[in-house]
């Protein structure tokens, strides 16, 4: 199970979701500075033929207010150029109706009549929504963390027809994550996750999908359930290993027993084979170290009338010596 340390959110209160979000781009110095570039060799060609500052009578025997005017053109012009990055689109209005998506990179606005509404980030983003005390399909009060991603295909659709779409999207999520919980049993978000993370995909895609938002993935992070029921299910699972434990044990006995049943019955048809077994054990026996080793009567008398080790021709040379 997955568990992320998160701060937890009331219910209502997104403010913190669209702040993780939705970060305030900074002000780009570089195209600010080629402005004051641009400008000032406006002012320097304007000087260099006499028409800046303004003079009662310029050397060219133009008009006294012509290089403030053109320096002024110079300045709306300049300021009605923009930029946009590759992941950005800017949505354009003209008197207050949409004119056109613009970007990425350098766009003309016309002075005092065009303007950017919102500019839109096309890449993937992430948010993270939660519930708070919803039952499930068995009555158990649960808490739910999940985070979803997603992106905006269409900046006009984003824009003109959602007032704010990234709160639009968490809260519509949050909504498909409670109706989730309370659909399903526990043990289906235990165990089947990836069905609840498909359902609340689709219920949110269905509605973003009409905002120009498509819903990439949902991810639960993490499920936080009582004490007392984790207790339950703690020893549950615990009976259960035990009862796996066991069951694997049986049947382990088992195949020993069937195998030591077909041993036993090659034994029975062989007396060489049952013999060359006693005599493998004794000579195990005899490697560790045994100086003493307790065998049966049978094995015994058996191995004493066989000779096996030679033990009566030991001992008859012992009694030949002593005489």
């Amino acid at each position: 199970m997955k568990n992320w340390n998160k701060s937890k959110v009331t219910e209502g209160d997104t403010k913190p979701l669209i702040k993780n979000t939705h970060r305030r781009a900074k002000p780009d110095i570089t195209f600010f500075l080629l402005r004051l570039v641009v400008l000032a060799v406006t002012a320097a060609l304007l000087a260099a033929f006499g028409l800046w500052p303004a003079r009662p009578v310029t050397a060219s025997g133009l008009p006294p207010g012509v290089g403030f005017a053109i320096f002024f053109f110079a300045v709306i012009l300049v300021f009605s150029v923009r930029k946009a990055d590759e992941w950005k689109r800017a949505v354009v209005v003209r008197f207050g109706k949409f004119r056109k998506v613009r970007g990425p990179g350098l766009f003309f606005l016309f002075p005092l009549v065009d303007r950017i509404a919102q500019t839109v980030d096309i890449r993937i983003r992430v948010s993270d929504f939660s519930t708070q005390e919803t039952l499930t399909g068995d009555s158990v009060t649960v808490n739910v963390d999940a985070i979803c991603f997603w992106l905006v295909w269409d900046p006009q659709k984003a824009v003109l027809e959602v007032e704010d779409y990234v709160e639009a999207v968490v809260l519509s999520s949050k909504t498909a994550l409670r109706n989730a919980v309370s659909s399903h049993d526990l043990s289906t978000f235990l165990e089947r996750g990836d069905i609840i993370e498909k359902q609340i995909q689709g219920d949110v895609d269905k509605k973003t999908t009409e905002w120009g938002i498509t819903v990439l993935h949902i991810e639960i992070t993490d499920i936080q359930i009582p004490e007392a029921l984790q207790d339950s299910l703690s020893r549950v699972a615990q009976a259960e290993r035990e009862k796996t434990a066991r069951t694997l044990l049986a049947e382990a006995e088992i195949d020993i027993a069937r195998k030591l049943e077909e041993a036993a019955e090659i034994y029975s048809h062989n007396a060489p084979a049952m013999k060359l077994k006693i005599l493998s054990i004794l000579n195990e026996g005899l490697k560790a170290g045994n100086s003493m080793m307790l065998v049966p009567n049978s094995i015994a008398e058996e191995l004493k009338t066989k000779d096996i080790f030679g033990l009566e021709a030991l001992n008859e040379i012992r009694n030949d010596t002593s005489k």
